[in-house]
């Protein structure tokens, strides 16, 4: 059995994949959100309850939320900012007898959605992970292109293309102002309409009140897909994707997968623009998946 596990903001999943990429076991628990001993003892513990689950394990792959540094072999990028600086891979090799893989959580969504999801068969696939965070990640001909940096994909900490003056700037916890992340994930979109309504409401909540025919939230929420546009039709001008593959919680919403492709051609520089953009076929088990691959 492949043990994979998606270390998300907000929780975390673990499931256990059979010779025959079959889902066997799937759970899913609370992310202990700051504290980096109990997340750590939190997969230990799923881990535990795995191999007793379904028996032998081969490997462990983890989906986490930034990078692995060259460096030091440290967390860095991590919007779950409690991983940054931390030896993840050593500390969890130390507790369990098997051998453990990190990787981008984007790049895991990826590879699962190229390989036999949403994507299949596509030459180059963008994966994008809008949830807590915003990131990125590039699969091409099969192979998930890590960069020399580790950073390949990272588009969510570029700076959002072609704002307007009404476009509020947001600082973002890697040091800079303006970032994607601060526009496109769920935090940032609600802190917007926070900025814009003195509202404190989550983004679910905001995408409700839009189909309740709210004005204020519909401006919010076609404000949110010119935003998401422009962020990939960046990425499209960069490596020209035959398919971008939406996950993370805000991809849920199903009015961008209609209105964000009527309006990118406006920054594509191309005057035809035959990029897909899709929902994933895994759903939100998709980057999980695809860690179990590792």
């Amino acid at each position: 059995m492949r043990i994979g596990i998606d270390l998300g903001g907000t929780k975390i999943e673990i499931v256990a994949l059979d010779d025959h990429n079959e889902m066997v076991m799937r759970h899913r628990v609370d992310t202990p959100q700051g504290q980096y001993q109990a997340t750590v003892q939190t997969i230990v513990d799923l881990v535990q309850q795995a191999k007793q689950q379904v028996g032998e394990i081969s490997s462990v792959g983890i989906g986490i939320p930034g990078a692995i540094s060259k460096k030091t072999g440290r967390i860095k990028n991590a919007n779950s900012v409690c991983l940054i600086g931390e030896d993840l891979k050593g500390d969890l090799q130390q507790r369990l007898s098997f051998p453990v893989t990190l990787a981008n959580d984007a790049n895991c969504f990826a590879l699962s959605e190229a390989s036999d999801g949403a994507a299949q068969g596509a030459e180059v696939v963008f994966g994008v992970i809008i949830g807590t965070g915003c990131g990125g990640g590039i699969v091409i001909n099969g192979q998930i292109v890590n960069g020399i940096n580790a950073i390949a994909g990272e588009w969510g900490h570029t700076r959002l293309p072609w704002v307007e003056s009404s476009d509020a700037l947001h600082d973002c916890y890697c040091g800079l102002t303006g970032c994607t992340e601060t526009f496109l994930s769920g935090p940032g979109f609600a802190k917007h309409f926070l900025q814009r309504t003195g509202e404190s409401l989550t983004a679910k909540q905001i995408v409700a009140l839009a189909h309740q025919q709210d004005l204020l939230a519909q401006t919010m929420l076609e404000d949110y897909a010119v935003w998401l546009a422009k962020g990939l039709a960046s990425v499209i001008n960069l490596i020209d994707p035959d398919v971008i593959v939406l996950g993370g919680g805000m991809s849920n919403i199903d009015y961008l997968y209609q209105r964000v492709p009527q309006i990118w051609h406006q920054w594509v520089f191309s005057d035809q623009v035959d990029t897909q953009l899709v929902a994933p076929k895994w759903g939100d088990s998709s980057g999980v998946r695809g860690a179990a691959w590792l």
